[in-house]
């Protein structure tokens, strides 16, 4: 098929009233794209594959039209919550490729940077778990590929010759110009809570240590405190590329020399952060976007010298499991890279994976330990006990790793708020009693 120039409004007419169609996960959504979707009312059976959607697409609300998604962020969450057509796919980031071949959309969409005088779009800032989708897509001439250039997208690179991270404009079907601003994620705000946490995560990052962070304001507090304290000749091996990250390069801190793995480069599969991060990332070939299921393979995390991983939970409970993304019953996120970050630096003696999370959670005037002595009814465990290595909060850090069932609850009683601690030293208490 001869690629086709079109408006947004021609490329949403490119879709059958009974069709298929993927999208990547967060920064790799073609937003113009989807948003002129939502201007068709004749939907009959439209089914949407993604996560983590960047937007209120109005063709999520419309009938007919089914959307099936790996991460909920706010808006799956509001969707589902309003009654729309929206579910929820347990899967880890690295089985959504699995998952987006084993469908076979018709229609495979993607948000890029413009062409380059070769004829090459940058994926920007996602290479994510949909790299496969968009190339057989391109090379099939019963799908259709719809690219979005936009040159807000800053210009990122993967690792050549395998990892291009780049579509010749030759396997694109149909392009579209786009011009909104991607999704802006501003530096969180952080507390005494965060800070407090972040010194205790502190104690296991040494020189030549390699990071994996997330989003928010605990990861932000750990990167600003190691930028600003001794120590230095940091690697960065991380699903997600954030501002908090660019700054410890700027500080000086990330020279990738004592990795073990791609050594030279920091590794990424998505960037979300704000435009000073953008306008970073474009054209520097420091950071460089791989496929999902190469930076999340636990043997690649754990190939890595003196990997210590950061990762938040919703709660912990004596047992050690991880709730990260149900909060009882309702599906709060999802469980991306979780349970492969903490596995994959569970195993070196010289690595660790750190679970952090405020020892309370506030709803309204009511406080609630986030460690508990056994999940409610309801509650999907994200990340297993046998996997989890370090729980930090504000007062301290529980290594759990090599310790008995009773030791770790003990240990994790001891990091509760101190208005839960009796509670639960005595549930800890009848662990490995047999009763």
């Amino acid at each position: 098929m001869t690629m086709r120039h079109l408006t947004p409004s021609e490329a949403a007419a490119v879709l059958e009233p009974r069709d298929t169609l993927v999208i990547p996960l967060g920064p790799g959504q073609p937003v113009t794209f989807l948003h002129a979707l939502g201007e068709r009312d004749d939907f009959v059976d439209l089914e949407i594959g993604g996560a983590l959607l960047v937007d209120l697409f109005e063709v999520l609300m419309k009938p007919g039209v089914r959307y099936r998604s790996g991460f909920f962020g706010p808006a799956e969450r509001f969707l589902a919550e309003s009654g729309y057509a929206v579910e929820f796919i347990p899967a880890g980031f690295r089985q959504f490729g699995r998952i987006a071949e084993e469908v076979g959309a018709r229609v495979v969409a993607t948000a890029a940077a413009p062409p380059d005088a070769d004829g090459m779009l940058s994926l920007s800032l996602h290479a994510g778990a949909t790299i496969g989708e968009i190339h057989r897509a391109g090379r099939d001439p019963d799908r259709v590929l719809v690219a979005e250039a936009n040159p807000r997208l800053p210009r990122t690179f993967g690792l050549l010759p395998e990892y291009p991270h780049a579509i010749h404009v030759d396997e694109v079907d149909v392009l579209i110009d786009g011009d909104r601003e991607p999704i802006i994620l501003e530096d969180p705000e952080t507390g005494d809570v965060e800070q407090a946490i972040a010194e205790h995560v502190t104690r296991f990052v040494h020189d030549g240590t390699t990071l994996q962070t997330g989003i928010g304001a605990i990861p932000s507090a750990v990167v600003k405190l190691l930028s600003e304290q001794p120590g230095g000749e940091y690697g960065v091996h991380s699903e997600m590329f954030t501002t908090g990250l660019m700054h410890l390069h700027q500080s000086g801190k990330v020279t990738n020399r004592r990795k073990g793995v791609h050594e030279g480069y920091s590794v990424t599969t998505f960037a979300a952060g704000t435009r000073e991060l953008y306008d970073w990332l474009d054209g520097n070939d420091a950071v460089r976007f791989l496929p999902v299921s190469e930076v999340n393979d636990t043997d690649y995390i754990g190939d890595n010298n003196d990997m210590v991983t950061i990762n938040g939970a919703l709660a912990v409970d004596l047992l050690g499991q991880v709730a990260a993304d149900t909060i009882g019953p309702r599906q709060f996120s999802g469980i991306g890279g979780h349970e492969d970050f903490v596995a994959g630096a569970s195993i070196g003696l010289d690595d660790h994976s750190l679970v952090c999370l405020p020892s309370t959670a506030h709803l309204g005037d009511t406080a609630a330990s986030r460690i508990v002595a056994a999940f409610p009814a309801g509650t999907s465990v994200t990340t297993p006990r046998h996997v989890v290595d370090v729980v930090v909060t504000e007062f301290g850090a529980a290594e759990l790793a090599g310790r008995t069932v009773a030791e770790r609850a003990r240990a994790l009683a001891e990091i509760a708020p101190p208005f839960a601690r009796d509670e639960l030293r005595a549930a800890a208490a009848e662990f490995g009693t047999g009763r």
